[in-house]
């Protein structure tokens, strides 16, 4: 846990397309962390949309972004247009040299093993690029959130409430993480379980790896080219 008269700047990566659950569940929790200022950041100054068309506007441009001690990265379609961006990834690297926390949700993870933050660490994604990991030079884990040393990482999107409470302990302790855990009423009762490719009916499953099919070869061809940069021999576990 940090000292608590530290101040803290924390900030999320912002780009169109992407999952706003995994940009807002973790901004429900780390907006209400003591004595920190949260702020979001994007490529432009313009506004973004997430998936479903949800407007976002950045706080400021990722060039005007002070060093921050907690980075947080979030996934969403709109990662695979980023996969080469060198602006993009030259600013996580950056961000997550100097960092004290680094956060990454979902697909945010893959966006991270593009910025060669992957290599030798454990870590999870969302289930349908969880195979892809070790093209980064990562040891997947297939856990709700997989924590390796400063890095936290989330799997898939609602994922990211849990990491971002842990991430809150970590940085304020328990009773803060509590305190806030307890203000949003967390504390999830799941009307159906299908939450994960284990559980979810096999139909349901199959239906959800079609529909993403393409977007997850495009994924998994990204991948394959960051492996070939990064100089990583590994090849991508069985899909889901």
């Amino acid at each position: 846990m940090l000292a608590t008269d530290k101040h803290l700047n924390i900030g999320s990566l912002l780009f169109d397309d992407l999952d706003q659950i995994d940009l807002t569940g973790p901004f429900e929790v780390l907006s209400r962390v003591p004595n920190a200022t949260y702020r979001l950041y994007a490529p432009t100054a313009a506004p973004v949309k997430d998936i479903k068309g949800l407007r976002i506007t950045p706080d400021a441009t990722l060039a005007d972004a002070p060093q921050l001690d907690v980075l947080h990265v979030p996934g969403g379609f709109g990662q695979e247009r980023l996969m080469e961006n060198a602006e993009v990834l030259d600013w996580i690297a950056r961000q997550a040299k100097g960092a004290h926390a680094v956060f990454s949700v979902c697909t945010g993870a893959l966006l991270c093993g593009a910025a060669g933050l992957l290599v030798g660490r454990k870590a999870t994604t969302h289930w349908a690029s969880f195979h892809l990991l070790p093209l980064f030079g990562a040891t997947p884990v297939n856990a709700r959130v997989v924590k390796d040393g400063n890095y936290i990482f989330a799997a898939g999107v609602t994922a990211g409430i849990d990491g971002a409470l842990q991430l809150a302990a970590a940085l304020r302790g328990q009773a803060v993480a509590e305190n806030i855990q307890l203000y949003m009423a967390y504390a999830p009762e799941p009307p159906f379980n299908a939450g994960t490719p284990e559980t979810a009916p096999s139909a349901i499953l199959a239906g959800a790896r079609d529909g993403i099919r393409e977007l997850t070869q495009r994924r998994e061809r990204s991948a394959r080219r960051v492996a070939e940069r990064l100089g990583i021999t590994a090849e991508p576990l069985r899909a889901f």
